[in-house]
Parts: structure tokens; C-alpha cells; sequence
């Protein structure tokens, strides 16, 4: 009888056969699945918490995003050995005379408005009647779809409009005092915090990521909104001389709306421009000449977004515009308008904590 023979080479080990490999592969899949599962019923509960706890959440992270942004100052403030009780209260003070200037400055032009909203509707129905023949052959066609008794005519109704906006923007007054409540003890207690924090972790390494983690994300959140804040006081001084210069009543007012509402990337550059085009309808007596303020701000708007801020912030501080545009669409539809100002602070922290929980290593180009 002759020997068997086997085609593989000596010390190489069986492959393994359909009945091991099978099940095995099975299991690691349903594995996987299930954690990915795990990740995904996490996200949507918290996400779901984020939402439903926003009266609560929304102004402490608020506060905690501009306690990161004056930690520069407490620092000074602990290098020249000043009482952090004394910082604390001067740094808390300075934020609510801001936020009172802010209010006061666009808070009596709104009013003035708001109170001759049924003449501005009238005024701006007037100058926009080349828009009634398409309105009115749409409106037809609708009809004939689906008939209705509904009335005639534009119906521009500007005090409801100016009413659910200012009842949408306002935040409760319980959430802004748990914002300033909340700002004054993370300002009072910044260094506790930070050393309870660090106290939680056991190991030494773990110790200093977390250290190297706040330390980042105070540099580059101060960094970026302290080179924004100047652009942008920039963009509102722009506002208000465009304001004066074409005409438009309450020229200081347009610089602060412009300084306020360009923190949020692309939504507050167009609710600039309706505004700048309404006002100027009501105003000037040619639509044409209306279209002037908004056009002005617009080139403003291209040379500050395309050429001026990506020169200054550079790289380092550059954030993906599809990024920033998510974070943005996110974040406002989280926690509305507020969460629309800190789309891009947030961003910025996540992103610093990414990068140091995910390290990506870059491997080294040949010379």
C-alpha cells in the first residue's frame, strides 16, 4: 500500500476547516454588531437628554464656555496674586454690563419698530407688489388643486413675525440666571475644579491627559473667539457705516446686530441681510436703491468670510467649513438660536478632546 502524500509543505499548520471557521466568524460578527447597537441606543438617549434637559443644560454649558474664554485673565489675575473673589466678581460684572450694553443698544430700535409694524406691513406690501402676479398665479393653481377660502393679497403680518422671533430668541429668565449664577462660581472655583477633576483619576498618565486636555481646549477656544471677536467688531463697525452712509436709521444699532449676529457662520450674515432689506424697503422709496445696504453687505460679508478671517486665524484655527456647517444645523436645531452661538465653540472642544483620546500618527515623509 503506498504512502499519502500531502501537496503542503512540512511545518506549515492545517488550514481550518468550514465547521471551526463558521460559527467563529458568526460570533465575532453579531459581536460587533451588538456594540455598534450598544453605541448607537447610547447616542440617541443622550442626545434625547440633551434635548429634554436644555432649560438646565443650556446655560451651564453657556457659562462654561465663556469661563474657558476669560481663563486667560484668571490666570493673570493668580500670577499678580489678586483675590480670585475679587477677579471672580470684576470678570462677572464685566460680562453682564456687556450683555446689559448689548441689549440696551439693539432692544429700543426693535421696540420702535415693532410698534409701527402695521405700517411697515403696509409699506412693504406696497413696494413689493411686482411679487402679487406670481403670488396670485400660484395661488391660483393651488386653488385649483386643493380649493380654499383663504383671503387675497400678500399678508405680511410684521408684529406677529417680530413677536414669535423675539419670544423664540428671549431666553427664560430662570435660564439666565442659572447662566450668571453658574459663570460666577466657575469663575469663583476654576482652579478647585480643575484639581478635582484631575484628583478623580488615579493614574499619573491619565493625570496628565487630563491636564493636557483642559490646558488645549482653554488655548484654543481663547485663541479662536478672541481673533473672532476682533473680526467681528470689525464686521459691526462695517455694519453701521454701511447703515449710515446709504441712510438707514439707527446706525449703532446695525453695528451691534452685525457684531452680535456674525459669532453664528453663515445664518447670522443672512438674517443681516433680510434685515438690512426690509428696513430699506420701508425707508427708501425704490426697490432698487433698497437692494444697496443688503448688496453692500454682502461683498463686506465675501471679503471678511473668504479672505480676511482665513488669513488671520491661519491654519491652526482653520475648522472645516462642512464641519462647522453640521456643528451649526446641529446645535441649533438642539438648542435653538443659543446653540447656534456655540456650534463652533463646541466643535472646537470636541475636537481637542478627539485629538487626544484619538491620536493619529503621522507618518514620517521620506526626505
Amino acid at each position: 500500500m503506498g504512502e499519502y502524500r500531502s501537496d503542503k509543505p512540512e511545518g506549515q499548520p492545517p488550514a481550518p476547516s468550514i465547521e471551526e471557521f463558521g460559527p467563529l466568524a458568526a460570533t465575532r460578527v453579531w459581536r460587533g454588531v451588538a456594540q455598534v447597537a450598544t453605541i448607537g441606543i447610547f447616542v440617541l438617549l443622550f442626545t434625547a437628554a440633551l434635548y429634554l434637559a436644555r432649560p438646565i443644560v443650556l446655560p451651564v454649558v453657556a457659562a462654561f464656555v465663556v469661563a474657558m474664554l476669560l481663563s486667560p485673565l484668571l490666570q493673570r489675575a493668580d500670577h499678580y496674586r489678586i483675590p480670585p473673589v475679587l477677579t471672580a466678581v470684576v470678570l462677572w460684572l464685566a460680562v453682564v454690563a456687556v450683555f446689559y450694553g448689548v441689549i440696551t443698544l439693539v432692544s429700543s430700535p426693535v421696540v420702535g419698530w415693532i410698534n409701527k409694524g402695521p405700517d411697515i406691513g403696509r409699506a412693504i406690501q406696497e413696494k413689493l407688489q411686482l411679487l402679487e402676479r406670481p403670488l396670485s398665479s400660484l395661488r391660483d393653481v393651488r386653488n385649483a388643486v386643493l380649493p380654499s377660502n383663504g383671503g387675497e393679497g400678500l399678508n405680511l403680518d410684521i408684529v406677529a413675525i417680530a413677536k414669535q422671533a423675539i419670544a423664540y430668541v428671549t431666553p427664560a429668565l430662570g435660564q439666565l440666571l442659572i447662566f450668571f449664577v453658574t459663570l460666577f462660581f466657575m469663575l469663583l472655583a476654576r482652579r478647585h475644579l480643575r484639581h478635582a477633576l484631575v484628583r478623580y483619576f488615579h493614574h499619573h498618565e491619565s493625570r496628565l491627559r487630563v491636564l493636557k486636555i483642559m490646558n488645549d481646549i482653554e488655548r484654543n477656544l481663547t485663541g479662536y473667539l478672541s481673533v473672532v471677536t476682533l473680526i467681528n467688531a470689525g464686521v459691526g463697525i462695517g455694519a453701521g457705516l454701511i447703515a449710515a452712509v446709504v441712510g438707514l436709521p439707527d446706525p449703532v444699532a446695525w453695528g451691534v446686530l452685525g457684531f452680535v449676529l456674525n459669532f453664528i457662520p453663515y445664518i447670522g450674515a443672512g438674517v443681516m441681510e433680510i434685515g438690512l432689506f426690509l428696513v430699506a424697503l420701508v425707508t427708501f422709496n425704490s426697490v432698487t436703491y433698497a437692494l444697496l445696504p443688503p448688496g453692500l453687505y454682502i461683498a463686506m460679508a465675501l471679503l471678511e468670510g473668504q479672505f480676511l478671517t482665513p488669513s488671520i486665524l491661519g491654519r491652526h484655527f482653520t475648522l472645516n467649513p462642512l464641519t462647522v456647517f453640521l456643528s451649526l444645523v446641529f446645535w441649533a436645531w438642539m438648542w435653538g438660536p443659543i446653540g447656534a452661538f456655540l456650534a463652533a465653540p463646541l466643535l472646537i472642544i470636541g475636537q481637542v478632546i478627539i485629538a487626544h483620546l484619538f491620536p493619529r500618527e503621522t507618518p514620517e515623509l521620506p526626505e
